[in-house]
């Protein structure tokens, strides 16, 4: 079974970098942002669907345009991974919008917050009050 999943991720890789190749030369939908890119791919262990998670800088509209523009070319990107990579059958593609660089950069900024100094810096203790009876002990 090892070698099953080590196939399923060399399929993974070999979509990745197919629809990369698509999107940063081929693809001619001006829908689709040219600051688009493929993070990663999830493929079934038996390989009839794939999951691309993309990640595009820009607007929201750019986004949404971009996603209609990969909807619309979803079968030739099919039959283009599917001629590529010699499969009897092509996988069912699906795009997916990958927010883990956004959710990186917010975590960051959380933690810039947290190493930022206190604006004043802190008062010391009062000192201990007096007794109001005298020292004893002296």
């Amino acid at each position: 079974m090892p070698s099953e999943h080590r196939r399923s991720d060399r399929v993974a890789e070999a979509i990745r970098e197919e629809i990369a190749t698509f999107l940063a030369a081929d693809a001619k939908d001006p829908r689709i942002s040219r600051l688009t890119t493929v993070t990663g791919v999830d493929v079934t262990r038996d390989l009839r669907h794939a999951k691309i998670f993309v990640s595009v800088l820009g607007t929201d509209e750019d986004r949404a345009a971009t996603f209609e523009g990969l909807a619309s070319a979803t079968g030739h990107l099919r039959s283009r991974v599917g001629r590529a990579l010699r499969l009897r059958l092509a996988p069912e593609i699906s795009f997916h919008a990958d927010e883990s660089i956004a959710r990186a950069a917010r975590i960051e900024s959380l933690l810039a917050q947290i190493k930022e100094p206190p604006a004043s810096p802190p008062s010391p203790p009062p000192p201990p009050p007096k007794r109001a009876d005298g020292d004893a002990n002296e």
